[in-house]
């Protein structure tokens, strides 16, 4: 009788075990989407001034002011290193949580946030864009405690280009 006790819980344990989540991870991505494109479309209609243009169709926005496209010809691939300073801010609160002050540090552009991967070829070498990015474009659902990033973080960076390298 014991064992077919121990059977039976055995079994209620692993059945208990494959019960899907109520919300699945696509539903999840679509409703940030969805919260995402309301805070940077409220950002805009707020600040209607800014010449934001969109970046296809992936929700990140880019501002390039009049005279600082940058010059020359560039080429950007994965592979390209971009040397550049920039500031990223939470967009909802304009926290700070990163600052190029008196280095400018060279990335692989293959390796930097998607946000970025889509904004940077904006300019030439000496241009300045600001990028609103979703979170879906940045780090997603992961907090980045060591720099007080929360998750699902709508991002507001200024970048200026220095240089560019293939």
């Amino acid at each position: 009788m014991n064992r077919i006790l121990i059977v039976l819980l055995l079994l209620g344990v692993i059945a208990g075990g494959c019960v899907k989540s109520s919300v699945s991870p696509l539903v999840q991505y679509n409703k940030q989407k969805e919260i995402d494109s309301a805070i940077i479309a409220d950002y805009l209609t707020a600040n209607s001034s800014l010449k934001a243009k969109k970046i296809d169709t992936t929700g990140v926005y880019y501002i390039v002011n009049d005279g600082e496209e940058g010059t020359g010809n560039v080429l950007y691939t994965n592979s390209t290193q971009v040397t550049v300073a920039f500031t990223g801010k939470i967009l909802t609160s304009g926290f700070v949580f990163a600052q190029t002050d008196q280095f400018h540090p060279t990335y692989v552009l293959g390796s930097v946030i998607k946000g970025w991967q889509l904004g940077i070829p904006q300019i030439k070498p000496g241009g300045k864009v600001r990028l609103l990015i979703p979170s879906r474009y940045a780090y997603g659902p992961y907090a980045q405690d060591s720099i007080h990033l929360p998750a699902n973080s709508v991002l507001d960076f200024q970048i200026q280009l220095y240089n560019v390298t293939n």
